[in-house]
Order: structure tokens, then sequence, then C-alpha cells
């Protein structure tokens, strides 16, 4: 059981990733508290998972916004009142936002999208980190994605939101470089959820032919399976990946099931991060 009596709290897991998450880790042992908007389908996941718990194990749900700094500090709350310890956090809620070019876009709905996608990041880790510096030990994840690593043309509120989660990523894992806590992102891959229905529904005159192609392809074919991800986070909070850190990891891609193995040459290297390419870096001779 690779999360054996640890505490994790998960945001937006009532549905999609962020549920698959949940249940991968209540199949490892982990006590969870889980959190949405939508106070009913959270229930709903919240029964699903009592349902697959084992005797002992502590499931809890707490409707919160991440957005909201107050919703967040009721759900750290709730979760401490409620599980025996806090010793991970996976950052998972986010939404695409608006679709279209930016000239386009009502810049509410595209300041909305910042608001879940980062600062909701950002507000989690603040309530987290004084808890797992007193405990010398604590993991996080937070969800990235393709958004962090190309341009996505007409979604600019998430791909600009999801780049800045991988940058925030690196800065707390400096910042809480020597205090036994482990942050890192992933990119979960390109998965068959809501935010592909979205994408569909709005149509090749919003998102682009291209992308909106791809996304046709995808529904067909089934996308990245959900469980990969999961599994990636259980890793990353788990004790096997002690010491892993700074890092944007793709479930599909990457190794990283034998990425312990090396920690020594991680350390110090920018590999799996994101970093200005430089004309030397492409065998390219500037002045």
């Amino acid at each position: 059981m690779k999360l054996d009596g640890r505490g994790i709290i998960i945001t937006g897991a009532s549905q999609g990733l962020g549920a698959e998450i949940a249940e991968a880790c209540v199949g490892e042992g982990a006590h969870v508290a889980i959190c949405a908007r939508d106070a009913e389908a959270l229930d709903a996941a919240r029964v699903r998972l009592v349902a697959k718990a084992a005797p002992g194990q502590r499931i809890v749900a707490q409707p919160a916004d991440v957005s909201r700094p107050d919703d967040v500090r009721r759900l750290f709350e709730t979760a401490s009142a409620a599980l025996p310890r806090i010793d991970g956090l996976v950052n998972n809620a986010g939404v695409y936002g608006p679709k279209g070019l930016l000239e386009e876009v009502d810049l509410n709905d595209w300041w909305r999208s910042i608001e879940i996608n980062l600062l909701g990041v950002a507000v989690a880790c603040q309530n987290a980190l004084p808890i797992f510096r007193r405990q010398s030990y604590g993991k996080i994840v937070n969800l990235s994605g393709g958004g962090a690593t190309a341009p996505l043309p007409r979604i600019s509120a998430y791909a600009a939101s999801k780049a800045a989660v991988v940058r925030l990523t690196e800065t707390l894992a400096q910042e809480t470089k020597g205090a036994g806590v482990d942050v890192n992102a992933i990119a979960p891959g390109a998965l068959n959820t809501r935010l592909l229905d979205e994408v569909l529904a709005s149509g090749p005159e919003r998102v682009g032919a291209d992308f909106y192609e791809r996304s046709v392809k995808q529904k067909k074919q089934g996308g990245s399976p959900l469980e990969r991800g999961a599994a990636l986070c259980v890793y990353l909070l788990s004790a096997a990946s002690d010491g892993i850190t700074g890092r944007l990891i793709s479930a599909v891609w990457d190794p990283w099931e034998t990425m312990a193995s090396h920690r020594n040459e991680l350390h110090g290297s920018d590999v799996y991060t994101l970093r200005r390419i430089v004309p030397a870096d492409r065998n390219l001779k500037w002045d």
C-alpha cells in the first residue's frame, strides 16, 4: 500500500481525473479529503470512495471554490480535523475558460480562469506549506498539461495559467529546499473528460480547425487513460519519490516509474523543467 496511512487533499475531485486520483489514493491506503464546487456531485464522489475504502480509512468531502481563500481555508480545517494527518496535496481543480481569439473573449471570463487555475493552486499551497514545514515532510502535485509546454491558440487563459503553474511549482520547490517538501507538476496527457466535451461543443470557429480536428480524433480514439495520470500522482505522493522536486513530468511520455534511480542526476539539472532556449542550444553560432 503505497500511501498507507497518509492523508491526502485533492481539489476538483468530484469527476474526471480528480475522481480517478482520489480512487487511486484510497486504493493505496490513503485517508482522503476531496473538494469541488458542485456539492451534489461531490457527495456522490464521497459515497463512491467510502464504498472502496477499507475499515478505518477516513473519507471527507468539503464543497469549495479554490479561487476563494476562505473556502480553501475551510477545506484545510475540515481535513485537519477529520484526517489523522495531512501528507499530500493534489491541485487538480481547473477550467479551460473562454475559447476564441484574445481580442474576442470576455476578459472577465479570462481572469476567472486565472483565478481558478493559478490562484487556486497558490492559495491551496499557502495553506499546505505551513503544515508540511512543521512536520518536515509533505508532497504537492500540481496539474499542468499541454498548455504549459506549447502555445494553445484560442484557449489563451488556460495556456497562460498552466505555464504559470509550472513556474510556481519550480519556485516553490526552491523555497522549500531542505524542508522535506517535494513540489512537482504533472501533464496527464490528452484526456477524454468534460474539458474535451467543452472543446467539441465550442466548434472549430472558436477553438480553431486544427485543435478541433485533433479533439474529434481524440474523442474517437479514447485519449490518454485517466488511470495513468492517477498512478503518477500516487507515485509523487509516496515515499518512493522522496527527493524528486521542481519537475514537470508527463504521465504518458516520461519514464517516471524509474525516476527515483536518477535522483542525483536530476538534482542541479534542468531536466523536466521549462527553460528559455538560446541559439547555442540549437548549435546556432550567433554573435
